[in-house]
């Protein structure tokens, strides 16, 4: 039996058919391990141990609305246990680096997942550029100059936040589009960080390719597909999943960033695919399991414990 901990939003408000980290948890109960869950503002740093507040799960059911049992809520000394599972939702923020940092000090005693060093190293839009060569014509700016003139280069852009999640602040500027500078100013009055513009990827009209990757190895893909008059794919804007195979291009991008995932233990990580293109690289709370088990594809988080179990047994 292993003891973990997951670091995740409340579980008792999560939607059973589609969480990704709820649907780790009942497998992970269903195999007879104790967890515990809490959430990243009950992370402490007390001299030189890591605790936290959490909640046992006594019991997990797919059962919206009565779908867990939670024990009092109790001091967990986190280098006690097994494994720590980071599954909080973003913002990426200096809140969340902080958790990073903090839960580093557990390792490699303590198996934290994804690696904390290689999260906070990796910000989701910002780690995809290391591979140009598979992503569309990308800027990272705050210079107002520089945005306009990479809207004259490519015409039809995309703008979102560096930070963002769940596609929230994303903005499709067409060429003929007259809110580009009133945008532009709501940018720069709603973010101290820089913004990305990004060629326009026409393809997104067929979905939005969300692909999981375990220890740098595919082992599923759903394709998201916006709803009719929207740009973005995700599925609480009304984005709608469906079965997907995976195509040669999808084969080998993957072929390049899995050895780089695997080396820096982000060992479970989402990846956005549209067209020909890689669009985001995501490894703070990857999404999709139920999706892809759904149409016929792997239990991925059956797949999941079966390597954190290896881990832990080797």
């Amino acid at each position: 039996m292993l003891k973990i901990a997951i670091q995740m939003d409340p579980i008792t408000s999560v939607n059973v058919a589609a969480d990704t980290s709820f649907d780790m948890a009942l497998e992970a109960h269903g195999r007879g391990h104790a967890i515990w869950v809490y959430q990243p503002q009950s992370l402490q740093l007390k001299g030189a141990d890591v605790v936290t507040r959490a909640q046992k799960v006594e019991e997990i059911r797919r059962n919206q609305g009565d779908h867990v049992r939670l024990g009092a809520p109790e001091t967990v000394d986190l280098s006690t246990l097994d494994v720590v599972l980071i599954r909080q939702d973003p913002p990426f923020d200096m809140a969340y680096i902080t958790a990073a940092q903090i839960l580093e000090r557990l390792t490699p005693d303590v198996l934290v997942l994804n690696n904390p060093r290689a999260i906070r190293d990796a910000p989701e839009k910002l780690f995809v550029t290391e591979f140009l060569d598979l992503t569309p014509p990308t800027l990272i700016t705050a210079d107002i100059h520089s945005i306009r003139a990479f809207r004259a280069e490519h015409s039809d852009i995309i703008l979102k936040p560096l930070y963002g999640n769940g596609g929230a602040g994303v903005f499709r500027i067409k060429p003929d589009d007259g809110n580009f500078n009133a945008l532009l100013e709501l940018f720069a009055e709603t973010f101290r960080e820089p913004i990305i513009a990004q060629k326009f990827v026409p393809a997104v009209t067929k979905g939005d390719k969300r692909i999981i990757l375990l220890d740098g190895e595919a082992v599923g893909a759903i394709n998201r597909v916006p709803a009719a008059g929207e740009t973005r794919s995700n599925m609480h804007v009304g984005g709608r999943a469906e079965a997907v195979e995976m195509n040669a291009r999808d084969q080998e991008i993957c072929d390049r960033i899995g050895p780089v995932l695997s080396k820096r233990g982000l060992v479970f990580a989402g990846i956005d695919v549209i067209g020909e293109f890689l669009t985001e690289i995501n490894v703070t709370s990857p999404t999709g399991v139920q999706e892809v088990r759904r149409f016929g594809g792997a239990d991925i988080s059956a797949l999941f414990w079966d390597w954190v179990e290896g881990q832990r047994s080797a």
